[in-house]
């Protein structure tokens, strides 16, 4: 099992940049795929950001290449452990250049290490933190 918690949200003016963090713990798998999921009220949930922890292969939706980037650092180094020490492990995300559709609720997530690839699909992932709000104001 994997717990996650975010921070980072807030309110920033367009063209602006915010840094979105999770922090994680539990086991940890070197085939985990991580990733960052967006929300509106009344639209599905969209991947934004994706990466495959055991060669750190990205996938990105459209709108976010060349502005978002997603990292991590956790305890683990590629290999597998079991933390309980969340301020070990983060997973990131930097949002630069940021535009007034990209308000939404944010949410991080993590798969059961079966994906074996970066994935946009929410399907894919089972562990899911409680969101955090990002709001551009134009």
């Amino acid at each position: 099992q994997v717990l996650v918690t975010e921070s980072g949200g807030g309110s920033v003016q367009a063209g602006g940049s915010l840094r979105l963090a999770c922090q994680y713990v539990g086991h940890i798998y070197p085939t985990y795929c991580m990733g960052w999921f967006r929300q509106t009220p009344g639209k599905e949930r969209e991947g934004v950001a994706s990466i495959y922890r055991a060669d750190n292969s990205t996938a990105y939706i459209d709108s976010a290449k060349g502005r978002f980037t997603i990292s991590y650092t956790d305890s683990a180094k590629g290999q597998y452990t079991f933390s309980q020490d969340k301020s070990k492990n983060t997973l990131y995300l930097q949002m630069n250049d940021l535009k007034p559709e990209d308000t939404a609720m944010y949410f991080c997530a993590a798969d059961r290490g079966m994906t074996f690839r970066p994935s946009l699909a929410q399907e894919d992932y089972t562990y899911w933190g409680q969101g955090t709000q990002v709001t551009v104001s134009s």
